[in-house]
């Protein structure tokens, strides 16, 4: 409902108005027009204005379809919970994803060293997953600036795995790209299999799970991705004794 867009062309009292709804979000549908207009220190027209702005025909058909959109994300909230993980656990006993996880973990075992790749949501994975396999005594690390001194004199035997929900982080594509020039082998853990990331890697493992999007901000479930790192960190420690 409040999109990027919306939000940019919100002036300081519709923004008051926005700030508030959300600070009432709970009990917004009990809320006269009075009640709003109080709570945002603004007079009733402007909240009027507000609702007509956003498309609404009045205060009583904001409320109605704001109370529906709220009712929509619990919905799918509770589906990211239930249905998305069962379905990404039907789809590791798959022939295809064990395969990848094979390939991976195959490049993992030739490597000296393990660099971890990611911006954003993907770099506090990354981070994890530098010390996890730190953990189980393979030198790993993370990184997030392409001119770090370390990857100025790399091994052949470096491995990069580089993590991207959407495959298409230009952060992280410019950083796996110089990895790559470097003679580092790449893996790729990304939610598809058409992104830039996913086709530039020499093997992508991809976890298939529906983006989720809240109040514009992207809330996909990352806990395929902590499987994959722990069972590709498991593999290679098993294949070390």
């Amino acid at each position: 409902m409040f999109t990027n867009e919306v939000l940019a062309d919100f002036n300081e009292l519709e923004l008051s108005i926005y700030n508030c709804i959300l600070k009432n979000k709970e009990n917004i549908s009990y809320m006269t027009i009075k009640d709003l207009a109080e709570a945002a220190h603004v007079s009733t027209s402007t909240v009027l204005r507000f609702c007509k702005k956003m498309g609404f025909e009045g205060y009583t058909h904001f409320k109605l379809r704001y109370k529906e959109s709220l009712q929509q994300e619990n919905i799918m909230l509770k589906d990211a919970d239930d249905v998305v993980l069962k379905n990404f656990i039907y789809r590791t006993e798959s022939d295809d994803f064990r395969k990848t996880i094979a390939e991976a973990s195959g490049i993992l075992n030739t490597s000296r060293q393990i660099i971890f790749v990611g911006i954003g949501s993907s770099g506090t994975l990354g981070k994890y997953g530098a010390r996890f396999f730190s953990n189980i005594g393979r030198f790993s690390l993370y990184v997030e600036d392409p001119w770090q001194p370390v990857l100025q004199n790399l091994s052949e035997k470096t491995v990069a795995i580089a993590l991207s929900e959407s495959g298409t982080t230009m952060q992280t594509i410019d950083i796996a790209h110089q990895l790559k020039e470097r003679g580092c082998k790449l893996i790729a853990i990304t939610n598809t299999s058409n992104s830039t990331l996913a086709k530039m890697a020499d093997c992508n493992i991809t976890y298939h799970v529906p983006e989720l999007i809240i109040n514009n901000v992207n809330i996909t479930t990352q806990l395929p991705v902590i499987y994959i790192i722990e069972t590709l960190a498991r593999n290679l420690y098993i294949a070390s004794k």
